[in-house]
């Protein structure tokens, strides 16, 4: 596989709404709302870490 051939980085943020944080991806996916912004980090963490899906994969949104 080429480095151009390669599947784009997800790219996460962290996003307050009121008293929840929720990381979000653009790749379209998002998070459980959280109390704790460590935990949303994780979250966001954790899936910058997972193999990207499948071609026709579904991404939860």
């Amino acid at each position: 596989m080429h480095p151009q051939d390669a599947p784009p980085a997800h790219r996460t943020t962290t996003t307050e709404r009121g008293s929840f944080c929720l990381a979000c991806c653009d790749c379209g996916w998002s998070g459980p709302a959280r109390r704790s912004r460590d935990r949303a980090r994780t979250d966001a963490a954790a899936h910058a870490a997972a193999p990207a899906p499948r071609d026709g994969a579904a991404v939860r949104q």
